[in-house]
């Protein structure tokens, strides 16, 4: 069952303007310290082990320095999708690193899900083509053209970048600052508790991590969808069919892929 914020995380949830002032953002220790009990037992371990202050230093020194960090919300899709949940992995690299008009205001398409823009900004290329290959596969087409995919965290898909912040402008800009050992310790933890789950691995980043993931999980790998790989086998892999019939021979409810949008 998915999850609102609660009061004290409200601020965490808030679509931010391109141009907020950087004294506004939330410390990132801060924003662990506001995750659900179940994230922060998990990544607790991870924490620990990682470079975590001087992440924290890194992140809210340029934050402070006047430059935008997206997204805000750096753990949102941990707010949104429960631990026991979590039925599917969809693993992303690092987040957009561009902004969106909404309204007339420029927002920061990064909102703290993986391959995920806030409601009202144009779809971007690599997710159309995911769309595109789910209206194939389902003979349907997406209801809507929002590119928000908070109804499938609320169904269990976890929308999670191996890296979790960066720089507007600067693609992997806060690459091999110490993310990847606190995502890569987040996926050895939640592929060692509870039920079996399906993982997605598309391009050759994501599927470095398969060897983080003991047996019995499903993983399903193809060319990343960028318009740049994706005619090379993503278009074509069956990738959501695939997953909800192992989940129904798993006896775990599946994911209505057609439903993207939060209910």
């Amino acid at each position: 069952m998915s999850r609102r914020a609660n009061p004290a995380q409200a601020a965490l949830f808030d679509e931010p303007a391109a141009e907020t002032p950087a004294g506004d953002f939330i410390p990132l220790a801060k924003q662990f310290d506001a995750l659900p009990a179940d994230w922060k037992t998990l990544l607790t371990p991870c924490i620990a082990q990682a470079n975590w202050p001087e992440l924290c230093a890194f992140v809210d020194g340029e934050r402070a320095a006047g430059k935008p960090i997206f997204p805000t919300d750096v753990f949102r899709a941990l707010h949104l999708t429960p631990v026991d949940d979590v039925r599917v992995v969809i693993l992303g690299q690092d987040p957009y690193h561009g902004t969106g008009s909404v309204d007339g205001r420029e927002i920061p398409q990064a909102h703290g899900l993986a391959f995920s823009v806030p409601a009202g900004i144009r779809v971007p290329p690599s997710l159309r083509n995911i769309y595109k290959e789910i209206e194939a596969e389902f003979g349907q087409k997406l209801p809507g053209t929002s590119g928000n995919l908070e109804g499938w965290s609320q169904q269990g898909v976890l929308l999670l970048n191996t890296v979790l912040t960066v720089e507007q402008g600067q693609a992997a800009s806060h690459a091999k600052r110490g993310w990847e050992r606190i995502t890569d310790c987040l996926l050895e933890h939640l592929a060692r508790v509870g039920h079996k789950r399906v993982f997605m691995l598309w391009g050759s980043h994501a599927q470095a991590k398969r060897a983080l993931l003991p047996e019995g999980h499903l993983v399903l790998e193809a060319p990343h969808p960028s318009p740049l790989s994706a005619h090379r086998g993503f278009l074509g892999c069956g990738h959501f069919r695939a997953a909800n019939d192992w989940l129904v021979a798993q006896s775990q409810p599946t994911i209505d892929w057609l439903k993207p949008q939060a209910r």
